[in-house]
């Protein structure tokens, strides 16, 4: 598999799989969930704990939160990260297909600079009610910059790389092959202290995260 450098200030590299799909600008959807529950910018930042300055940035798609602060985000706005998919599906076909390369890709912190997280879309969200199944690439030095906890259960398959889960303060090294499972309300996190990007398929149930 061909490598290409992620920046011009260091030396590791990240599979070429790893620039893929369209990027999903989230702002517009996040400033419309604030105004249908009548918050202020202001209002949102003190409760998710971040600067009116800063949401305002990640409103107009000029800032990406990390993939904590955007859980936060969510949370407070009554929704979740998968309802930030959603796209209008062929609701006439029983079966819909998501082409390789043509999923929507929501991009988090960092990214530009090497450490980053983005997630994949799966499914179809505007369709989908209890099942939520993303690829989240992680480049290498990424992590989700906190715990999220929240209700349901998730599992994941380590497609590529390493991946270090926290769960309940417990540590697990993961590499490709490995499959994990636990219950959603359990605060995690995770990180990627390889030296290439990370994929790992990651299923939740409810579309509680």
């Amino acid at each position: 598999m061909r490598s290409r450098k992620i920046g011009p200030k260091t030396n590791k590299l990240v599979p070429e799989k790893f620039a893929w799909g369209r990027d999903l600008l989230i702002g517009a959807r996040i400033k419309h969930a604030r105004l249908n529950r009548r918050q202020s910018l202001r209002q949102l930042a003190d409760i998710v704990g971040c600067t009116e300055s800063f949401l305002s940035k990640v409103e107009n798609d000029k800032a990406r939160p990390s993939l904590t602060m955007l859980h936060k985000i969510v949370v407070a706005l009554g929704i979740s990260i998968a309802k930030l998919f959603a796209e209008d599906g062929d609701i006439g076909s029983p079966v819909t297909v998501l082409r390789a390369g043509k999923r929507l890709t929501l991009k988090t912190a960092q990214l530009r600079n090497g450490k980053g997280i983005s997630l994949e879309s799966l499914l179809p969200v505007s369709s989908t009610v209890l099942l939520e199944a993303n690829i989240h690439h992680v480049a290498p030095g990424g992590s989700s910059c906190g715990f999220i906890k929240h209700q349901g259960e998730e599992m994941g398959f380590v497609l590529e790389g390493e991946l270090e889960l926290v769960v309940a303060r417990k540590k697990f090294s993961l590499k490709k092959g490995d499959s994990f499972f636990f219950l959603s309300h359990l605060p995690h996190g995770y990180s990627n202290p390889g030296s290439i990007a990370a994929s790992i398929l990651w299923v939740n149930t409810p579309q509680s995260f």
